[in-house]
Parts: C-alpha cells; sequence; structure tokens
C-alpha cells in the first residue's frame, strides 16, 4: 500500500501507539520501538520536558520519526479540550487528537461538543484528529471543519472488544475524503487487521498493548498483523462466494 498521508506527513506504519498506562517507562520506551510507530499520543503532563514531576515522553520518542499528537483526555467539553490544545500549541506540538467525554463509566465522545473544538482547533491552525462515535455524519461534519483525519472507535475505551461497529465504520471509509483511523476498543492484533482489511487507513491502541503481559511482544504483534493485512490487501484476496469451490478436479474417478 501507499504511504499515508495525514496532516501533511507521510506515514509508511499504519498502526499507531498510546502511552498511557504502561507500567513502567522502560517498558513504554521498548514498545515504542519494537511497534516502530510513527505516531503516538500523549497527554499534555506526559511531555512537560521542564517538569521533572512528570515522565517525559520526549526522551523515549525521536521526533524526527515520531509524531508526538497531544490528546485531550479528560475534558468534558469543547472550552476544556480547546484550553489544552492551546498550552500544547504554546509548548510547541501542532497535533491534537481531540477526546471530549463527559461520562465517566462509558468514556463515550460527545458528538456536538467535539465538533465545536474541531472547528476552534482548525482555526488554530492545528493539525485536528478528533475521537469520534461510529457516526457517518459526525465524521462529514468533523472532515468539513477541516479534520485531518477521523478517528471513530471500535468498542467503548480501554473494552478490548474489538470492532463493535463494523456497520457504521464501513460507512465513514466509504463517505470519507479524510483518512479514517480506527481507535479505541481494539483489544487483539486480529481487531487491528480486520480493521485495515475492512479499508480504515490505520489503527490506533493503547491499553491492549500497555496492559499485555509483555507489552514490548504485543506491540510487535500489532506492528506484524497490521503490516499483513496490508499485505493482504495488496494480493488482491479473490472475492468471497456462497457456494463452495473446489481446489481439485471433481471428475478425476468418473
Amino acid at each position: 500500500m501507499k504511504q499515508l498521508e495525514i496532516g501533511g506527513r507521510k506515514f509508511t506504519n499504519r498502526f499507531f501507539l498510546g502511552t498511557g498506562k504502561f507500567a513502567s517507562s522502560e517498558i513504554m520506551r521498548g514498545a515504542l520501538a519494537s511497534s516502530e510507530t510513527e505516531l503516538v499520543t500523549a497527554a499534555l503532563t506526559r511531555v512537560h520536558e521542564a517538569d521533572a514531576a512528570h515522565d517525559d515522553i520526549l526522551k523515549a520518542v525521536d521526533r524526527g520519526k515520531v509524531e508526538v499528537m497531544l490528546n485531550t483526555s479528560g475534558a468534558r467539553n469543547a472550552g476544556e479540550a480547546v484550553r489544552i490544545a492551546r498550552l500544547g500549541k504554546a509548548a510547541g506540538f501542532n497535533w491534537i487528537k481531540l477526546e471530549i467525554h463527559p461520562d465517566a463509566r462509558y468514556l463515550l465522545p460527545d458528538p456536538v461538543e467535539t465538533l465545536k473544538a474541531v472547528e476552534e482547533c482548525v482555526k488554530m491552525g492545528m493539525v485536528v484528529l478528533p475521537y469520534i462515535n461510529a457516526d457517518p455524519v459526525l465524521a462529514r461534519h468533523c472532515e468539513d471543519a477541516g479534520a485531518a483525519a477521523v478517528m471513530p472507535l471500535g468498542s467503548p475505551i480501554g473494552s478490548n472488544r474489538g470492532i463493535r461497529t463494523r456497520d457504521m465504520i464501513e460507512i465513514i471509509i466509504e463517505q470519507c475524503r479524510v483518512p479514517v483511523v480506527v481507535d479505541a476498543g481494539i483489544g487483539l492484533p486480529s481487531h487491528a487487521a480486520e480493521a485495515i482489511e475492512m479499508g480504515a487507513d490505520a489503527v490506533l491502541a493503547n491499553t491492549a498493548v500497555a496492559a499485555a503481559g509483555d507489552p514490548v511482544k504485543m506491540a510487535e504483534a500489532f506492528k506484524l498483523a497490521v503490516r499483513a493485512a496490508e499485505l493482504a490487501i495488496e494480493s488482491r484476496p479473490p472475492a468471497s462466494r456462497s457456494t463452495a469451490s473446489a481446489t481439485s478436479p471433481m471428475d478425476i474417478f468418473m
């Protein structure tokens, strides 16, 4: 598959990785290395170079090779998300993943507040990737507002349930003119491969890697699964059939 382009940057690896929930900085660094990811997400507090109280993710990332995209996790409305984005931009980060979820139980994104935040962050000149419900109409509104990509959820954040919104994501992929990154609920490498086989442009995972017994191996497994799905698509697999098709001659004993 050709390189993926988002916000003017080209990506070879279509597996993106979150940086929360890792048991230690050393494990996180190992997972980032084994995944060979080219885009990571991080909360603003993880990138405070001058704040010794925080574990600085920048020490683990070569920003010449890996884009750091701040996220607004914890924001309950557009105002809070935009404030985080402004702080990030002032600190030199121009990529923002908008996460606005007022419901702490299911962490489902607020569609109205998310669209407002997309509009404001685009005005600031940021590369904006909104985390949204698998809503094709909302995806188009975000695209029209200037989002560089859309990130529909497969299932609730951290649930590891895989892609439970397949039908709606397929419509988003069909209709959107910007890249589609399946995000949230991805629990296994096979889920990531499924997303790519559906036609998604990339996949983002965090909990599935960070909470695994061996995050370094799991990160590599995700990388390989995504690449395997890409190779499968490139090989032009035969179409599915409703009936059987013999792989050997049926008349050999006749």
